[in-house]
C-alpha cells in the first residue's frame, strides 16, 4: 500500500507544547514534554504502552488538565481546560472508541457537535454542509442513515466530518486504523493526506511501524512519559524508531514454530449449525459450523459488528444458542454456564478488558483472583489464599516480562498495561482453549511479540485457540486456518497460504470486488 507523503511543512509551528507534565496516582504519564505541530503536516506519535501518547493528546484536547506546562497557539499562550475550549480554538479529536450515538442519523450526530447548532434543526442546511465536505474529501456517507447501519470505516468518516464541520484545523486521531480492513486504511490515508494538502494539521497515534513509515511527515517518539526523539520521514527507519521506543534490545519474533498435531484427541471446540438470537446491537449468528482441534489456531477476520464478538461469546457461554450444538472437549456444553466453561480450562481475552474482564475499582491482585476464585478459596469460601494469588500473578508477569504493581487499581492502568495484565492472568494456568479477541490491541511492538509467541507456545503444547482480530497481518502470521465473518455468517474458510489479505479484506466488508 502506498500513502502519499506531504512535504509542505511550515517554518513556524501552528501549535506548541512546552514542559507538559501530568501525573496520575502512582504514574507520571507526561514528564516535561515539548512538542511542535505544524500546519499541512502529518505528525505521528509513537511509543510503547504507557509512554504517555494518549494522555498528551487528551491534554491538548482538554479531556485532561495539565499539572504544569504551557500551550501556545500562533505564538500566544492558551488555556485548554475542556474539550469545548479545545474546539473553540479549532482542535478536534477522534478517540479510539468512536463517540457516535447509534440510534441517531449521521446528520443528527454531526449537528450535536456543531458550535452553531440552532434551536430547531435545519436538516436541509446540515445535509448540504455534510455533502460539501463529503465530496471534497471523499468522505461519502448518507446523512439520513442511522449510524447503527454504518460499517466501522463509515463511522470513522462521520467522526472526521464532525471535526471538519465544527471548523477544526488540527485533527487528532488515536489509533484510527485498528479496526479497519486494508483497503479502508488505504482510503483513510488518502483522505488525511488531502486534508494536509489543504492546510489541516494531522496528529495520529499508532503502534504500527509500517504505517508510520508510510504516512508520517514527522515522527515524535515517547518513552516513559518523555520525548526520546523526533525524526523527519526522510531520516526514519524501523531500526531507528525501535531504538528510540525501547531501552533494551527488542525481543526477536519467531512466528515459525512447528505446529504439533494431536489427531487422536477430541476437538477442543465444535459448533454444529449454530444460530443465535438478534437483539439490539447483537449480531445474529446463522448456520455456524466450526471446529478447533488441539494444537490449532483458528483466526477469525471480520469488521466489528459482523458476529465475531458473538462467536466468542457463544464459545464462552455468555450468549445462548437458539439452534444447533456446542461441544467442548467432546462433551455437550450447549447449555452450560460460563463458570462451567471456565472451570474446564477455557480462558478469555476480551475486546474491551476494562468493561468485560475486570472490576475497575479493584486492584490488579484482586482482579487476578476474580475469574479463578475456585483456585484460591479456602475454608469453604471463608478465606482467600492471597499468597497463592500473589505468587501466581508474579510468576505469570515474570514469564511475559511484564512489570507493574499488584496493588494499583485496574482503572489507573494504561490501555496497554491493562491488556498485559489480562494476557498474564488468562495464560497463567495453561488453558486448553484460549478465546483471544484482539490479542495485541493497544500493545507496543515488544509486548505484541511476547503475546504472539505465548499463543504459539500454548498451541504447541496442545491448546486450541480462537483468535479474533481485525489485524490481518497478525491473523495471517499466526493462524493455521482462517475464517471470515460477514453479517453473522462464515463467508470464507481458508488456510492462510490459500488466499491473500485483500481478498479477505473485501470479504470482511461485503465487497464484491
Amino acid at each position: 500500500m502506498q500513502a502519499p507523503i506531504n512535504s509542505s511543512i511550515q517554518p513556524e509551528p501552528f501549535l506548541s507544547l512546552r514542559g507538559i507534565t501530568k501525573q496520575f496516582p502512582g504514574v507520571l504519564a507526561n514528564n516535561h514534554i515539548d512538542l511542535d505541530i505544524y500546519q499541512s503536516e502529518f505528525h505521528v506519535l509513537l511509543g510503547e504502552n504507557g509512554a504517555g501518547k494518549s494522555t498528551l493528546m487528551k491534554i491538548l484536547y482538554g479531556f485532561y488538565r495539565l499539572d504544569s506546562g504551557q500551550i501556545f497557539l500562533g505564538g500566544k499562550q492558551v488555556l485548554i481546560n475542556s474539550p469545548f475550549a479545545a474546539r473553540q480554538i479549532h482542535i478536534g479529536m477522534v478517540f479510539q472508541d468512536l463517540k457516535l450515538i447509534p440510534a441517531l442519523t449521521v446528520a443528527e450526530n454531526i449537528a450535536l457537535f456543531l458550535q452553531d447548532l440552532p434551536f430547531i434543526l435545519n436538516h436541509k442546511n446540515i445535509n448540504q454542509r455534510i455533502n460539501t465536505f463529503s465530496k471534497q474529501y471523499d468522505l461519502i456517507v448518507n446523512p439520513n442513515i442511522s449510524v447503527s447501519q454504518l460499517s466501522i470505516g463509515e463511522q470513522q468518516k462521520v467522526e472526521i466530518l464532525k471535526l471538519l464541520l465544527s471548523d477544526a484545523r488540527l485533527l487528532i486521531l488515536d489509533e484510527p486504523t485498528r479496526v479497519l480492513a486494508p483497503h479502508e486504511i488505504q482510503a483513510l490515508f488518502k483522505i488525511l493526506n488531502n486534508l494536509c494538502n489543504d492546510g489541516y494539521a494531522i496528529v495520529m497515534i499508532t503502534h504500527k511501524l509500517w504505517e508510520v513509515l508510510q504516512c508520517a511527515d514527522r515522527i515524535t517518539v515517547l518513552r516513559d512519559g518523555r520525548v526520546t526523539g523526533q525524526i523527519l520521514h526522510a531520516d526514519a527507519s524501523e531500526e531507528k524508531l525501535i531504538s528510540l521506543m525501547f531501552e533494551k534490545e527488542l525481543i526477536s519474533q519467531d512466528l515459525h514454530q512447528k505446529r504439533v498435531n494431536h489427531p487422536s484427541l477430541n476437538p477442543v471446540l465444535e459448533l454444529k449449525n449454530v444460530d443465535t438470537h438478534s437483539e439490539g446491537s447483537i449480531t445474529k449468528l446463522q448456520g455456524i459450523d466450526l471446529q478447533i482441534n488441539p494444537g490449532e489456531i483458528v483466526g477469525v477476520a471480520g469488521v466489528s459488528g459482523n458476529g465475531q464478538k458473538e462467536l466468542g461469546d457463544v464459545a464462552l457461554g455468555i450468549l445462548q444458542i437458539t439452534k444447533g450444538k456446542k461441544y467442548l472437549f467432546g462433551k455437550d456444553f450447549t447449555r452450560q454456564s460460563v463458570q462451567a466453561v471456565r472451570k474446564n480450562g477455557v480462558s478469555f481475552i476480551p475486546e474491551n478488558p476494562l468493561i468485560m474482564a475486570t472490576v475497575p475499582y479493584m486492584t490488579v491482585l484482586e482482579n487476578m483472583a476474580l475469574t479463578n476464585t475456585w483456585r484460591y478459596v479456602r475454608k469453604f469460601g471463608l478465606k482467600m489464599d492471597w499468597p497463592k494469588v500473589t505468587s501466581d500473578l508474579q510468576a505469570s508477569l515474570n514469564k511475559f516480562g511484564f512489570s507493574f504493581s499488584p496493588d494499583v487499581m485496574v482503572r489507573s492502568l494504561s490501555g496497554g498495561n491493562l491488556q498485559r495484565f489480562i494476557i498474564a492472568r488468562e495464560m497463567a494456568h495453561n488453558p486448553h482453549l484460549i478465546i483471544a479477541s484482539y490479542l495485541t490491541r493497544g500493545l507496543d511492538v515488544q509486548s505484541a511479540i511476547v503475546a504472539r509467541q505465548a499463543l504459539l507456545e500454548a498451541r504447541n503444547n496442545g491448546a486450541g485457540v480462537l483468535l479474533i482480530s481485525e489485524d490481518l497481518d497478525e491473523l495471517f502470521s499466526l493462524s493455521d486456518r482462517l475464517i471470515v465473518l460477514y453479517g453473522g455468517k462464515i463467508v470464507g474458510n481458508f488456510k492462510p497460504a490459500e488466499t491473500d489479505i485483500f481478498t479477505v479484506g473485501h470479504l470482511m466488508t461485503g465487497s464484491k470486488e
